[in-house]
C-alpha cells in the first residue's frame, strides 16, 4: 500500500504568498476565512485523507463494485469511510450556509479536495457530484425545489449524479433520445437510457437525486431542444421522506480500466410508466443548466490530475529513496539509492516542478472563481471571470495531460515494479488514464479553447492574460537574481503571442488547419500558464527567503524548480507552437486513403 502525506508546506506556501488567500478573506461573504482557520482546516482534511481515506484506495481497486439484480455493491469499508466524511461536514465546506453549508471560499476548498482526489479518487467522485449538483440547483432550481432537495444534497445525506450522455450520443449531446413528457400532476414521465453514470445506484445513501437531460414533446432538435429533470430514486412520501420506488433502474456497470471503487451505470429510465421527475429551470434551457455542473467538474478533473500525479510523485520518490541499485555513473559508488542517478533525479525533480506548477496555477485559478462571485467592483470581478472562462479548458485539458504523464513517469522511476500490481503505482496510472477523456476530451477541451474562446473574441481575452504575465516578467526582473527567469518567462509571452497573432489572422477560413491544431495550442497556453506560476512562485520564494521568513530550504528549492521548468519543460512551448502553424495545415491535406 501507498502511503500519502498531505503536501501541507507547498499549500500553506501558494494559498498565502501566491493565490491571494488575504485578499479572497477580505471579500464580502469569505470573511471566515483566515489563515489560522484555513491552516487548522488543512491539517484535518490531511489527517482524514492518510488516515481514512488513503487506506481503502487499494481495497476499492481489488475488490470493485458488482451488479447483485438491480443492487450495487460497493467496496467494505465504503459506507464507514462516506458515514464519516459526511457527518465531519467536509461535503459542504464551499457551499453556502443558508442551505447547510460552511461558505467557505473555493480558495479554501480546492486543496481539501485534492487532498480526497489524492488519497482515493474513486471514492471522492460520489460526494464531488453532490457539489456540482448543489450548483447547478442554487442558479437554476425553484425556491420550492430548493426547500425540497438541496439540504439533502449539501448534507451528503442523498447522493446526487449528472446524466448526460447515451449509448448513440457520446460527447455529441445533439443526438440525445430520452423524452421527458408532461403529465396530469405538473410532473414530466422520462423514458430512455444513459450510459457512464458515475454513482448511478448504490446503497451509501438512502436516495439518489439524478439531474438528466431530456426532450420535451415540443423540442426543437439539437443541444437547444434540452431540458433538465431532476429525477429521484425514490419519490417521496408526504413527509419528505423516500418512499416509492420510481421508474429508473441499474441494468449494467462498466468494467473499467480504473477507479474500479467508483460504479460507472447505464441507467435505464421509464421501463413501465416513465421514470417521474421535476423540470430544472425553463423548457429547453438544460444544456446551459448543466454546463454549470460540468464547468465545477471540469475544474475538479484538473484538480484530479493534480492530486494522481501528487501521489504518484510520493511514491516514486519513497522508492527512489529507499532502492538500492547499480552503480552511480558519475561517482562510480556502488549501495546507493537510485535517488542519486542522475535520470532518476532528472525524473523526479521534474515530477516536482510540473506539480508545484499545476497546483499554483490551479488554486490561483480558484481564488479567480471566489473573486469573480464575490469582488464588490463589478469590473474587476469580469476580468477574474474572463480569466477563469479563457483558463477553464487548459486547468481541465493540461492538468489531466500532466497527471497522466506523472502516473506514467512514475512506473519508470520504479522500473520493474512499477508493473507490478503489488507496488500499488500501476492503480494510479489505471485510475488518472480517465480523466483526459471524462468531462470532455482534450481534443474537446481545445476546440473549445481555440474557437469558443480565442476566436470568439478575436483574441482580446488572452491579451489581456498575457500583459498580466508580462507585467509579472517585469516585476520578477527587478531583482536581478531572477532576471534568468523572467527573460525564460518574456521568451514565453512572445512565442505564444505570434501564435495568437497567426491564428487570428487565419480567421474562419481555414477553419481545418485552426483545429488541427488546437491540442498543441492548449498545450502550448498550459506551459506558459505554468511558466508564469512558477515565476511568481520564485519571486515570493525569494522575498521570504530574505527576510528569514519560513523553511530556506523550501524556498531555495522552490527557486531551483523553477529554474528546473525553465529549462526542460518551456521549451516544450515552441514545438507546440510549431505543431499549431504547421500540424494542422498538413493533417488537412491527408485524404482518408493516407490513414
Amino acid at each position: 500500500m501507498i502511503d500519502y502525506q498531505a503536501p501541507l508546506r507547498d499549500m500553506q506556501f501558494i494559498l498565502g504568498e501566491l493565490a491571494g488567500l488575504d485578499a479572497v478573506a477580505a471579500l464580502p461573504d469569505c470573511e471566515e476565512a483566515s489563515s489560522d482557520l484555513v491552516n487548522a482546516i488543512l491539517e484535518e482534511a490531511g489527517k482524514f485523507a492518510s488516515g481514512v481515506l488513503a487506506p481503502l484506495n487499494r481495497r476499492g481497486d481489488q475488490e470493485g463494485c458488482r451488479l447483485e439484480g438491480e443492487r450495487v455493491v460497493l467496496p467494505q469499508g465504503w459506507q464507514a469511510a462516506y458515514d464519516q466524511f459526511r457527518e465531519a461536514g467536509w461535503l459542504g465546506l464551499s457551499l453556502p450556509e443558508a442551505c447547510g453549508g460552511q461558505g467557505l471560499p473555493k480558495l479554501v476548498s480546492t486543496p481539501v479536495w485534492e487532498m480526497w482526489f489524492s488519497s482515493n479518487m474513486a471514492f471522492t467522485m460520489l460526494p464531488q457530484l453532490n457539489v456540482a449538483q448543489a450548483e447547478a440547483l442554487l442558479i437554476a432550481a425553484s425556491e420550492a425545489q430548493k426547500a425540497t432537495w438541496l439540504e439533502k444534497i449539501v448534507s451528503g445525506e442523498w447522493a446526487a449524479t449528472m446524466n448526460l450522455t447515451e449509448p448513440q450520443a457520446g460527447s455529441d449531446l445533439a443526438a440525445t433520445r430520452m423524452r421527458a413528457e408532461p403529465d396530469e400532476s405538473g410532473n414530466y414521465r422520462l423514458h430512455g437510457q444513459k450510459i457512464y453514470i458515475s454513482y448511478g445506484e448504490h446503497e451509501l445513501t438512502p436516495n439518489i437525486l439524478h439531474l438528466v437531460l431530456a426532450r420535451l414533446p415540443d423540442a426543437p432538435e439539437g443541444v437547444k431542444g434540452l431540458s433538465l429533470f431532476l429525477v429521484p430514486k425514490y419519490l417521496l412520501d408526504e413527509r419528505g421522506e423516500p418512499g416509492e420506488k420510481n421508474d429508473v433502474r441499474c441494468i449494467s456497470i462498466e468494467h473499467k480500466m480504473g477507479i474500479h471503487g467508483s460504479p460507472t451505470c447505464t441507467l435505464s429510465y421509464g421501463d413501465h410508466d416513465g421514470a417521474i421527475g421535476q423540470l430544472i429551470g425553463e423548457p429547453h434551457t438544460g444544456l446551459k443548466t448543466m454546463f454549470i455542473m460540468m464547468n465545477e467538474a471540469r475544474f475538479g478533473v484538473g484538480v484530479q490530475g493534480l492530486a494522481l500525479g501528487e501521489r504518484a510523485y510520493q511514491a516514486a520518490l519513497d522508492h527512489a529513496r529507499e532502492r538500492v541499485q547499480g552503480r552511480n555513473v558519475v561517482s562510480g559508488e556502488t549501495g546507493l539509492p537510485i535517488l542519486h542517478h542522475p535520470d532518476v533525479k532528472r525524473m523526479l525533480v521534474g515530477m516536482r516542478a510540473r506539480l508545484l506548477a499545476m497546483r499554483t496555477f490551479l488554486y490561483t485559478a480558484a481564488g479567480w472563481f471566489d473573486l469573480a462571485r464575490h469582488h464588490p467592483d463589478a469590473e474587476v470581478a469580469d476580468k477574474h471571470r474572463r480569466h477563469v472562462d479563457l483558463l477553464m479548458p487548459v486547468a481541465k485539458g493540461w492538468c489531466s495531460e500532466l497527471g497522466n504523464a506523472l502516473c506514467d513517469e512514475a512506473i519508470q522511476v520504479f522500473g520493474g515494479m512499477g508493473f507490478v500490481e503489488e507496488t500499488g503505482v500501476a492503480q494510479l496510472f489505471r485510475d488518472a488514464r480517465i480523466i483526459t477523456i471524462y468531462e470532455g476530451t482534450t481534443g474537446i477541451q481545445a476546440n473549445d479553447l481555440l474557437g469558443r474562446k480565442i476566436l470568439h473574441d478575436n483574441g482580446a481575452t488572452l491579451r489581456e492574460l498575457l500583459d498580466d504575465i508580462r507585467t509579472c516578467a517585469r516585476s520578477v526582473g527587478e531583482d536581478a537574481r531572477l532576471g534568468d527567469l523572467a527573460e525564460s518567462l518574456d521568451e514565453l509571452v512572445d512565442g505564444l503571442a505570434a501564435t495568437t497573432d497567426w491564428l487570428l489572422v487565419q480567421g474562419e477560413e481555414q477553419t481545418a488547419e485552426l483545429y488541427g491544431g488546437a491540442v498543441p495550442l492548449l498545450h502550448q497556453l498550459g506551459i506558459v500558464c505554468g511558466g508564469w506560476q512558477l515565476a511568481r512562485a520564485a519571486e515570493a520564494a525569494q522575498r521570504r527567503h530574505d527576510a528569514g521568513e519560513g523553511d530556506a530550504d523550501h524556498l531555495v528549492g522552490i527557486l531551483e524548480l523553477a529554474r528546473f521548468y525553465m529549462a526542460s519543460v518551456a521549451p516544450e512551448a515552441d514545438s507546440h507552437a510549431r505543431a499549431v502553424r504547421h500540424g494542422g495545415r498538413v493533417l488537412a491535406r491527408i485524404p482518408e486513403a493516407g490513414f
